[in-house]
């Protein structure tokens, strides 16, 4: 079994002035990859992903993911292609529904996110492979835009999904695939069979990796936090709690039920996030990657 990309997420619950430390201790023990999320009304996923990349000289960044209804497409690949120009190699990143209860609180709610969602992938994809895009459909509104400094090479656009139309769709018109830490193993492979339907309408045979995110922690999960998460009575399938040994195996439980990427995320009330990173780069990642 290949070893997988191992990662882990720095939830925004995180202040921001304290991101730069969990940066630079990512940076430091080696770890494969740091996630971002953009979750309303916390820091900004561009702004935080822009931080990160800055403050460290090897490590992945990944933001997972930028809510669609929150940018105009032409904006958004403004952004992301400044980010994939200036950090070459080191950015990687996803496009989703977004939490559609935050969304109607900003006034973005759209009656169709399946259709807002890939008209919105459709014209990033151009723009980031710096094509001159015209679009007249429901949502995305574009007349001959084109990116001055799109990436040298278009980047791979991963896609959150949860549904099946939605992850068919990531099959079809994505690079990859989000999958969220409610994800179970079944689960995964249940998602897997929706992606590759997509995949197979669509005639794609390139490869298309799964992110997964997986709630992990080395202290006991009480009911209290348990309910914190919402996880229900899926705790054993949900979450990896243990010692180094323990969490490694569980990753690759996951990496045999088919995630390519696996993205440990700690509990919401994790006080030390610099010793969680550091405990994932220096005890999980050695055998995971043996």
């Amino acid at each position: 079994m290949p070893a997988p990309t191992l990662g882990v997420v720095a939830r925004p619950q995180l202040p921001p002035e304290r991101l730069r430390s969990v940066v630079e201790t990512a940076d430091a023990v080696g770890l494969d990859e740091l996630w971002l999320w953009e979750d309303c009304f916390l820091a900004g996923g561009v702004a935080t992903s822009a931080m990160a990349l800055s403050w460290s000289s090897r490590v992945k960044v990944g933001l997972g993911l930028v809510p669609v209804p929150l940018r105009n497409p032409a904006l958004a690949a403004m952004e992301l292609a400044t980010l994939c120009r200036a950090f070459p190699g080191r950015f990687r990143f996803g496009l989703g529904h977004g939490v559609q209860d935050w969304m109607e609180q900003i006034g973005a709610r759209p009656a169709s996110p399946l259709t807002l969602l890939h008209d919105y992938l459709v014209a990033v994809r151009g723009l980031l492979a710096g094509e001159t895009v015209t679009a007249r459909g429901s949502y995305v509104h574009l007349t001959e835009v084109a990116l001055d400094w799109p990436p040298p090479k278009s980047p791979p656009i991963l896609v959150g999904a949860s549904g099946p139309k939605t992850l068919a769709l990531a099959g079809a018109v994505g690079d990859g695939t989000i999958l969220t830490a409610s994800t179970s193993t079944s689960r995964l492979r249940w998602a897997r069979e929706h992606i590759d339907r997509g995949r197979a309408e669509a005639g794609r045979t390139d490869p298309h990796p799964i992110v997964l995110y997986l709630l992990a922690t080395t202290d006991a999960v009480t009911p209290e936090r348990a309910a914190a998460e919402k996880l229900g009575d899926d705790v054993d399938d949900l979450v990896i709690a243990g010692d180094a040994s323990s969490v490694a195996a569980g990753v690759r439980r996951r990496v045999s039920a088919g995630a390519d990427t696996v993205v440990l995320q700690p509990f919401a009330d994790e006080p030390d996030m610099e010793g969680f990173v550091r405990f994932v780069g220096e005890e999980v990642a050695p055998l995971v990657h043996a």
